[in-house]
C-alpha cells in the first residue's frame, strides 16, 4: 500500500472503500445474497409503483404513502448496492470525495424519508379505524401532499449536515474507508482533528427522527388499540387489527435492524469488524428488499393486480 494512501497527505480527492475487511477474499460470495436483495428491492418497488399507478382503486391516502416508501427504498438501495458490488466484483475501491459525500447525503435523507412515511401511514390508520367516517375529508389530496413534503424537506435537511461537516475535516492520516459505503462516522474518523461536533449531530439527528417518529407511532397506535378493543365482537377486532399488520410489519423491519446496528456500534467493542460491517448493511439493505414483500403478501388489492396481469400474459 502506498504512503500516499496512509500518511503524509492533506485532504484527499478520492477515498478507499475497502467492502467487508476481513471476508475481502469470499467478497464474490459476499456479493450473491445482495445482489439477490437488490434485484427483488428494485422488482418489488417498482412493481408496486406500477400496480398502484395503474390501478384506479389504489389512488387513496395509503398507498400514496407506500409509493413514497417505494420511491424511498429504491434511491436506498440505489445509493449503496451498485458500488457494493462493484467493489466485490470487479474490485472498484476508489470513489472521489464529491461522490462520497453525495451518496452520504441521499442515504441519510432517504433513511429520514423512510421514517417520516411511516409516521404518516401510522396517522393513517389511525383516522381510518378512529374516525372512519371524517377519513376523506381529513386526508384530502391537499392534505397528503403537505403531510409528505413535510417528510421530504424535514429528512432532506436534516441530512444536509452530514455532507458539509464531512467536508469541513481535514484528513491527514488515511483515505481508507473500512466499509462499502461512505457513512457519515465512517469517514469523518479518518479526520485529524476533534470530530465530536459530527458525533452530537449525529446524536440530535437520531433524537430528532428515531425517537420522535416512534414517539408518534406509538401515540397513534395507542389510540387505534383502544378504537379496536373497544369494538362489540372478537371478529370485528380482529378484522380491524389486520388492517395494521403490514405496517406493523413494516415497522419492525426498518426500526430493529436500526437498533441493532446502533447498540453494536456503540457497545459492541469485542464483535470483529466484519460482523459490525454486516450488521449495518442490514438495516440499509433489509428494509427495501422486504417492504414490498410485506405489502405485496398483506394486500388484498395488489395481489389481484399482480394475478390479473400474469393471467392475461398468460392468456
Amino acid at each position: 500500500m502506498s504512503d500516499a494512501n496512509t500518511t503524509d497527505f492533506t485532504n484527499p480527492s478520492t477515498f478507499i472503500l475497502l467492502g467487508i475487511p476481513g471476508l475481502e477474499a469470499a467478497h464474490v460470495w459476499v456479493s450473491i445474497p445482495f445482489c439477490a436483495m437488490y434485484a427483488i428491492a428494485v422488482l418489488g418497488n417498482f412493481s408496486i409503483l406500477f400496480i398502484v399507478k395503474m390501478e384506479p382503486r389504489l389512488h387513496v391516502p395509503m398507498y400514496y404513502f407506500l409509493c413514497m416508501l417505494a420511491v424511498a427504498d429504491l434511491v436506498m438501495s440505489m445509493s449503496v448496492l451498485p458500488k457494493m458490488l462493484s467493489i466485490f466484483w470487479f474490485n472498484s475501491r476508489e470513489i472521489s470525495l464529491s461522490a462520497c459525500l453525495t451518496q452520504m447525503y441521499f442515504i441519510y435523507s432517504f433513511s429520514g424519508m423512510e421514517s417520516g412515511i411511516l409516521v404518516a401511514m401510522a396517522f393513517d390508520r389511525y383516522v381510518a379505524i378512529c374516525h372512519p367516517l371524517r377519513h376523506s375529508t381529513i386526508l384530502t389530496n391537499s392534505f397528503v401532499a403537505k403531510i409528505s413534503l413535510a417528510a421530504v424537506l424535514r429528512s432532506g435537511l436534516l441530512a444536509l449536515p452530514y455532507p458539509f461537516l464531512a467536508r469541513r475535516w481535514p484528513y491527514c492520516r488515511t483515505n481508507i474507508i473500512p466499509h462499502f459505503y461512505c457513512g457519515h462516522m465512517a469517514v469523518v474518523k479518518l479526520a485529524c482533528a476533534d470530530i465530536s461536533i459530527s458525533s452530537y449531530y449525529g446524536l440530535f439527528d437520531l433524537f430528532s427522527v428515531i425517537v420522535i417518529d416512534l414517539f408518534f407511532i406509538a401515540v397513534s397506535y395507542t389510540q387505534i388499540l383502544r378504537a379496536i378493543f373497544r369494538l362489540p365482537t372478537k371478529d370485528a377486532r380482529l378484522k380491524t387489527f389486520r388492517t395494521c399488520i403490514s405496517h406493523l410489519c413494516a415497522i419492525l423491519v426498518l426500526y430493529i435492524p436500526m437498533f441493532f446496528s446502533s447498540l453494536v456500534y456503540r457497545f459492541g467493542h469485542n464483535v470483529p469488524l466484519h460482523l459490525h460491517i454486516l450488521i449495518a448493511s442490514m438495516y440499509r439493505l433489509v428494509p427495501p428488499m422486504l417492504h414490498p414483500i410485506i405489502y405485496g403478501l398483506r394486500t388484498k388489492q395488489i395481489q389481484d393486480r399482480l394475478l390479473q396481469l400474469f393471467t392475461h400474459k398468460e392468456t
